[in-house]
């Protein structure tokens, strides 16, 4: 397995709706956790499974080529791209 960092910064939705749930749930108790603690590592880490949870986007997913996405799911964000480009051409 390499990592490539031309697919970073892509910025492609890989991470989907398990997994998604799965890091705002970690990120939001390791935030809660930190504040009793007063771990700035807790912190940071909370931080950003809670921004990858909310932007579906993961570096580390997107550098090791890795994609949580169900086909379902890849379906669903497609057309909403296409209006995106439509709109862009429109103009």
């Amino acid at each position: 397995m390499s990592f490539d960092y031309k697919r970073m910064i892509k910025f492609e939705h890989n991470v989907g709706a398990k997994d998604k749930k799965i890091r705002l749930y970690a990120g939001v108790a390791l935030l809660a956790v930190s504040l009793f603690t007063a771990s700035v590592i807790l912190l940071l880490v909370g931080l950003v499974l809670v921004a990858t949870s909310y932007f579906g986007w993961c570096p580390a997913y997107s550098g090791f080529g890795k994609n949580s996405l169900e086909a379902g799911e890849v379906a669903a964000e497609a057309p909403a791209a296409a209006e995106t480009e439509s709109e862009n051409d429109a103009q």
